[in-house]
Order: structure tokens, then sequence, then C-alpha cells
């Protein structure tokens, strides 16, 4: 009779602990890995700006998708509440309060933090979720006596109609006099009078305004309440607003801005050179490169003539077909051989990012660490202001996002390079 099989080895393996970067605020399509080999003191460092400085369309698209990622946070940081709660402000500034909350609700050990609670309950606030910004407050256990934390107590407390609420107004005001939350306040007290205009400069003031009925519309929003009163969720695509000048290329240009690639590709189809009055070769190769991009098509025949309107014409036109043809070979599209020799020429603007972080860049995007990378891109973009990085360092981010996978991201770099050109 044949002997007893032999017993089957079966080998497992502990799984990491989750941290405070390990739930998700949405869907992203991002891995666990996300954060596998990033630098700390790199994350220290960036997170904090993401808050801070204003963005472009692609690089705020770049933030929000990495920033709502559920993956185990950089090794050193993962279970640092300041940096976590810096991930967190960051969406909520983004417009993503519901995915800030949705992280938040999952993330333990928000009593024991002033600063995890604090994004917590604005985030609430901002969403319409006025109790559970209360609840926040309410089991906070650190740092109960900030001025922030006395006046929604003391909304907290007249929404549930508590006579204490009086006196914990008139503590705040003695701890840092606002006139804005005194005027909003006393009328919220009072149940009578009139409160003024109505305030948007952080959640409290949202839900204070938003309780007394006054007109949100007329009030300036701060960081992250404007999403909050359109009641819109940032799309995962970068989009860009442009107004379409005279011409069919002008409109072709402002519907592919919108993410209608398909429709800028109709209109470019009814397109000859000779017969658009408005419309040269440089506009048509810029078209042409745009839907290239936004379509991550690569086009050879495009890129040369970029390359060919380098070096002719004025030097504005010379100087945009330049940066053009750079953007659009970042992406991939290679450059033959009569192109890249008159390539070589171009004298294209020298890049504003330190040497270090570039090269720090390129490195992390060789070892294929997705998250590095894209926190160093979005180091050179928020230093770079609302309208994004200049030609050489956009192109240097653009290669450097393809090559750990976010080729969406690229391209939309591209785009919002090509779209500055026009």
């Amino acid at each position: 009779m044949p002997g007893p099989a032999p017993a089957q080895v079966v080998e497992t393996m502990a799984l990491p602990a989750p941290d405070l970067f390990s739930s998700a605020g949405r869907e992203t399509g991002l891995g666990a890995e996300l954060w596998d080999g990033a630098s700390a003191a790199t994350a220290r460092s960036v997170l904090p700006m993401l808050a801070q400085k204003p963005l472009s369309p692609a690089a705020s698209a770049l933030a929000r998708s990495v920033l709502a990622t559920g993956a185990r946070g950089p090794e050193g940081v993962g279970n640092d509440p300041e940096v976590a709660a810096a991930r967190a402000q960051a969406l909520v500034v983004l417009g993503e309060a519901p995915a800030a909350q949705a992280i938040l609700r999952r993330s333990g050990g928000l009593e024991r933090s002033e600063a995890l609670s604090r994004v917590g309950a604005e985030a609430a606030l901002l969403t319409g979720a006025d109790q559970e910004a209360c609840d926040i407050a309410q089991a906070l256990s650190v740092a109960r006596d900030q001025v922030y934390w006395l006046r929604l107590r003391a909304y907290c407390q007249a929404r549930a109609e508590d006579p204490a609420a009086r006196l914990t107004y008139e503590l705040a005001q003695g701890v840092d006099r606002d006139a804005v939350f005194g005027r909003l306040m006393a009328a919220r007290l009072a149940g009578t009078g009139d409160p003024g205009a109505a305030s948007l400069r952080n959640g409290l003031d949202f839900a204070l305004s938003r309780s007394l009925g006054l007109d949100l519309t007329t009030a300036e929003p701060g960081p992250g309440v404007g999403p909050a009163l359109s009641g819109e969720v940032p799309l995962p695509q970068a989009r860009w607003p442009m107004i379409a000048t005279e011409g069919p290329v002008s409109a072709a240009m402002a519907v592919l801005a919108q993410g209608d690639i398909a429709l800028a590709e109709g209109v470019r189809g009814t397109l000859v050179q000779d017969e658009v009055p408005q419309a040269g070769a440089l506009d048509l190769a810029l078209l042409d490169a745009l839907i290239a991009a936004a379509s991550g098509r690569q086009d050879r025949p495009t890129l040369d003539r970029l390359v060919e309107r380098g070096g002719v014409g004025e030097a504005r036109n010379r100087r945009r077909a330049q940066e053009a043809a750079l953007l659009l070979a970042a992406l991939g599209t290679p450059l033959g051989p009569q192109a890249r020799g008159e390539f070589v020429s171009f004298n294209l603007a020298a890049p504003k990012a330190p040497v270090a972080r570039s090269f720090a860049m390129d490195q992390a995007a060789a070892a294929r660490l997705t998250g590095e990378t894209a926190l160093l891109a979005l180091w050179t973009s928020a230093e770079a202001g609302p309208g994004g990085p200049g030609a050489a360092d956009r192109a240097r981010i653009i290669a450097a996002l393809s090559a750990v996978g976010l080729a969406d991201h690229a391209r939309a770099f591209a785009v919002e390079g090509l779209l500055a050109l026009r």
C-alpha cells in the first residue's frame, strides 16, 4: 500500500499593521505599495506645502490622487499624527473634504491629536455633518482650551440649546476676540437681530453662516470651502477653464481642455491650414500636439513639425514651438535623426527646480518609487504656483511620472503645458 501523502507546508507571512495612511478616502486606482521606499523627510516637507500653496489643475489632480489612496505610509511617518493631519488637510483644501472625512473616520487616536481632530472637525463641518464635528470636539482629550475648540464648543452647545453656550462663547472671545465670529455667534445665541454678511473663512464660519440662513453666495470662500459651497466633487482628471477666442482652432482647444477629445478631433478633421484664416502652421501643430498628448498617442509627424517651426519665424513663436516639442517628446514620442539635430540647437529656458531635487526625482522614477516621485513633482509644482512649472521642469516631471506608471497624470501635465502655449 502506498504510504501517506507528504504533509503540505503552508507558509504564512504577517501583514504589516495598518497605520494612519492605510485608510483610503476613495478609489484612486493606485496600489497599496504607493509609499514603498518613499523618503520620510520628503513627505514631511511636501505634505504641509500642498495645503498652503496654490497648485495648477494638473498638479491638483495628482495631489488628490496620491493623497486619497489608502497605502501604508512612508517609513517613519506612517504613524505621525502631524504628517497624517497634513495629508488630510491638503485633501480638504483641494476640495476633497469627503475623502478626508472618510480617512479620519477610520483612523484611530483622533482624540489624542489636536491636529487630526481639527482637520476631522473641519471636514465634517464642510460636509454638513455638524454633529460629527461636535462629537470630535467633545472627545478631544488634549489642547481643549485652544480658541478653535472653544468656538466650536460654543457653536455645538448653541445647537443643543445648552445654556453653557454663552459662557463658552465669552471665554472664546476673551482668549482671542474675533469680530466676525462674534457677530455671527451672538446672533445665533440671541436668535434674533442682524448677524451681518455670511463668512466662509473656514468650516466653522460656513456652518455658522448656514445655520443662520445667510446668503452664502456673497462671501469669499476660504481654502476648501468653495467646493463645499457648490456641492461639486472635483473630477479625478484635470480640467482647465478656457474661453475660446476667434476661430475653430481655439474652439477645439477649449473643448479639449474640458476633456472632450473626440469633439476636438472632429473639429481638427475639418481644418485645412490654408483654409483657416486665423490658424497658421504653428496653431495647427499645437492643436495636433494637444490631441496626441491628451489621447496618449505618439505623433512623430507633429513633433517633426514643431521642431521645424522652432527654427523659423518670430522669436516668440519659435519659443512656443520649441517648448511644445519638448513636452511632446517628454511623453515618449521619439525624435528622428534630423529633428534631433535641429532640437539640440534650441536655447530653451533653464529649469527653476534645484538640481538636487530634479536628480532625486529622476532617481526615484528609475527605482519606480511612485509615491516619492509624485511628491517631488508636486514640490516643484507647488513652488511654481497656479500656472504650473515652466517647460523644462514640466518635461522632467512628465518623463518621471510616465516612468512610474502615472501615465494619465503625465499626459495632464503635458496638456496643461501645451495649453499655456496657445
